[in-house]
């Protein structure tokens, strides 16, 4: 493991034998990626005496962030440092190195590969107003996502727990497509329950389960397949899950009024499947808008799991 340094703050640890010291920028001199929960993300490119190194995302607590919250922002990045790193598959980010300074900041770096996250292509191709991704395109981010969870719950007994666009990156025109950000995962037990007292699911509320918005609410794997459901809605409608932004207006000004937002509506309609714009989808949006429809249904045990969808769609692959 490469062990990193924050700039002019010594580390707490001595570097392991034979390991590379690389020294973190101070965040002005880093390209800043986007931003999570009380985190940045910043673009570290390494290319020390001339070699060329791949770059790496840093994701850093914001120091903007009060006392109490860079505590628990702190620990959750810990925690997803060590659920990462025990993570390797293709279509999750992978870890490269994490360390604690002096002053307390904590630096995770992952693998970084020119991508964009899903929910920026969304915006942009809303703001194009491209209308919905093509069907072929969806099918590719279907098929790498449901790959990923399937890793996640069926080797490593993890659910998740915040599935969302914003938590989807890609490369290029869609060559590679990643889940990131575990750092709320919970761990499933033999029945692919979330079984932990102590466990609490996160998630994001447009995208939460029916199950995860009741108090006695039982927590399985399902609940990231409800998620996943929603992300494929989002490629087709490129709006936000109960909030409709962008859609069903011809106003040049897209943008949320918070005066025309109808907030018993939003919250009646959370947990449940949104409708989608038919007129916008043509035959090819088949087999998306089926397993859109089966994955957001309210009751956990009708939708498939991570494993089944996988099966399904590797089945309608051409032959290699």
């Amino acid at each position: 493991m490469e062990v990193l340094k924050s700039q002019n703050v010594e580390q707490k640890e001595k570097p392991e034998p034979g390991a590379v010291s690389v020294t973190i920028p101070a965040s002005p001199f880093m390209q800043k990626l986007g931003y999570g929960t009380g985190v940045n993300v910043y673009l570290m490119k390494r290319s020390p005496r001339g070699l060329s190194r791949s770059p790496w995302a840093v994701k850093k607590i914001n120091p903007k962030c009060s006392r109490t919250q860079q505590s628990l922002y702190q620990q959750r990045l810990s925690d997803e440092a060590k659920i990462l790193k025990g993570l390797q598959h293709p279509n999750i980010v992978g870890y490269r190195a994490f360390t604690e300074a002096n002053d307390g900041s904590m630096c995770l770096a992952m693998e970084y590969g020119g991508e964009k996250s899903l929910s920026d292509l969304i915006e942009e191709r809303n703001a194009a107003r491209l209308g919905p991704f093509p069907a072929a395109t969806i099918f590719k981010v279907a098929l790498s996502m449901a790959r990923g969870l399937k890793y996640l719950h069926n080797d490593k007994k993890l659910l998740h727990g915040d599935i969302k666009s914003s938590n989807v990156v890609v490369k290029g025109d869609f060559e590679a497509v990643k889940i990131c950000d575990v750092g709320v995962s919970l761990p499933l037990d033999e029945n692919m329950t979330v079984s932990d007292p102590q466990g609490s699911y996160i998630g994001t509320e447009p995208w939460k389960p029916k199950e995860a918005l009741q108090d006695e609410g039982v927590i399985t794997d399902k609940a990231d397949i409800f998620a996943f459901g929603l992300t494929l809605w989002e490629m087709m409608t490129l709006a936000v899950p109960h909030l409709n932004l962008g859609t069903g207006t011809d106003d040049e000004d897209e943008s949320f009024d918070e005066d025309d937002f109808d907030e018993e509506a939003y919250y009646a309609a959370l947990g449940t499947r949104p409708a989608l714009n038919m007129e916008e989808l043509d035959p090819s949006y088949q087999r998306m808008i089926e397993l859109f429809s089966i994955c957001t249904s309210e009751e956990p045990q009708k939708r498939p799991s991570a494993a089944h969808i996988v099966a399904a769609l590797e089945a309608s692959l051409p032959p290699q």
